[in-house]
């Protein structure tokens, strides 16, 4: 089963994408904990992109792509995955497509937007993440996301690969939503359309 997950900072994509990870016994690659362990770490990489985590602006597509690229090399992904925060441009995900192009669904966690902005201020309080502390940084965020995400809505909607999830609620009654989705998407014939 290979999975992407497309959301609002604060959809729940890594909660989520855990549960389906251990669901179907696959990794979990999340683009965001990966740059931020590299950030933590002091790597080059880290180094690099920290100023973009720091602002709530997108990394540059080169370095995102090329640390993507070495994850989906691994062994482990082989067999399947859930891969989060990537692609966040119709760009990248014109990309990801030369380096993988096996994709099984797309779930969209579709959240309100006040939802998503109180989502965020208690992960902040949480978990204390410096990218969701300051609220014009959230904000911010979340216009970026508008204007460079939220396009691949349409683009996989076309490959007839996106799958609408209602991430409101409860994390068990999401999960739920999204093993039903899954296994109806699973069950039946492969029928997309083959765009580019």
């Amino acid at each position: 089963m290979r999975v992407l997950l497309l959301g609002a900072p604060g959809s729940g994509k890594g909660t989520q994408g855990e549960r389906i990870a251990a669901r179907y016994r696959i990794p979990h690659i999340s683009s965001g904990d990966l740059l931020r362990a590299h950030v933590e770490a002091g790597t080059p990489l880290g180094r690099a992109v920290q100023p973009y985590l720091a602002s709530g602006n997108l990394v540059p597509d080169e370095l995102i792509l090329s640390m993507i690229r070495n994850e989906l090399a691994e062994p482990a992904a082989a067999g399947g995955y859930v891969l989060d925060g990537f692609p966040r441009t119709v760009e990248q995900a014109r990309v990801a497509t030369e380096i993988d192009d096996g994709l099984d669904a797309v779930l969209f966690l579709d959240v309100p937007p006040r939802e998503l902005v109180d989502r965020l201020a208690e992960r902040a309080d949480r978990d204390g993440r410096a990218d969701d502390q300051r609220r014009a940084t959230v904000e911010h965020r979340l216009r970026v996301y508008d204007e460079r995400t939220r396009p691949l809505l349409d683009h996989y909607r076309r490959r007839g690969l996106l799958v609408p999830i209602d991430a409101s609620g409860s994390i068990e009654e999401i999960a739920d939503r999204i093993a039903a989705a899954l296994a109806e998407r699973s069950s039946r014939p492969a029928d997309r359309p083959s765009v580019g």
